[in-house]
């Protein structure tokens, strides 16, 4: 597992291109027949994937955590964005399609990954906080998820938002997750945009078809930046960060939070006008 570190606001605003994409774009974390993790400052997020094709794949226990497991200390989410496959958790499995969600509790020991078809694999996205209380494991199907429309085709923003782990749906210690999809024809997320003081976000954009990318706004928002995103990419929002985008077609991404507030309205909004 790789250690990831953030810049602060200051010296982001003289960072080239390259830094930025260095310091806040994690890439290459959907690799067949791995697991791959990296370890982020932003509230001690772990986020990864798993790809498992002929055999099983374990969740290892990274050096770095100094934990007797992975989940000694933690909690897990893990998003299936690929083919069916099945999760297993202290011997229980939980089948998961395309784009369904389970939550792993903190104390839970074994787990591991598998694919229906090894030639269609199932493509894991895995986030992971630090968790001062057990909740338990449990499963849900994106057709059951608590989801709401919101935008208008005017102006490029129709979406649906889904939410996985949250306070009305499946219980977590601080990790809030959830799914955003743009209906065809649009193009925009998250604007206006806003920031979090109390937490800090992360976004997996997925389902982007080869050759169209996504531009990710970042910064301040006096002190705008962006990144070139694509397919299975994953951007990161320290609280003082905007974090939007447009595309050039239509995508989804999975949107997670960590902090000290699980309340998803807790934001601060950015007035189009101060936009910079």
């Amino acid at each position: 597992m790789t250690l990831h570190y953030m810049p602060d606001a200051v010296r982001t605003r003289t960072m080239t291109t390259s830094e930025l994409r260095s310091h806040f774009l994690v890439q290459d974390i959907f690799v067949p027949g791995a697991v791959t993790l990296r370890h982020i400052d932003l509230d001690r997020v772990v986020l990864g994937g798993a790809v498992p094709t002929t055999e099983p794949l374990a969740l290892g226990n990274p050096p770095e955590l100094l934990a007797a497991f992975f989940c000694q200390r933690r909690e897990l989410g893990v998003l299936n964005i690929g083919s069916p496959g099945v999760v297993t958790v202290d011997g229980a499995a939980h089948a998961l399609g395309n784009r369904d969600l389970v939550y792993v509790g903190r104390g839970s020991r074994d787990v591991s990954f598998s694919s229906d078809d090894a030639l269609q694999p199932a493509r894991f996205y895995l986030v992971s906080y630090p968790a001062h209380a057990e909740y338990p494991t449990a499963s849900v199907r994106a057709r059951d998820v608590q989801a709401g429309e919101m935008g208008s085709m005017e102006q490029a923003n129709r979406r649906r938002i889904a939410r996985y782990i949250h306070t009305g749906g499946i219980r977590s210690a601080q990790l809030v997750m959830g799914m955003t999809a743009l209906e065809p024809g649009s193009v925009w997320n998250t604007m206006p945009a806003h920031t979090h003081e109390r937490r800090t976000e992360i976004y997996l954009y997925f389902d982007v078809p080869a050759g169209s990318v996504v531009f990710h706004q970042l910064g301040e928002p006096a002190e705008t930046r962006h990144l070139i995103v694509r397919d299975g990419e994953v951007a990161l929002s320290p609280g003082w960060s905007i974090h939007a985008g447009c595309g050039t077609t239509n995508y989804a991404f999975c949107w997670a939070m960590g902090g000290e507030n699980q309340d998803y309205a807790d934001m601060q909004p950015v007035d189009l006008k101060t936009l910079l």
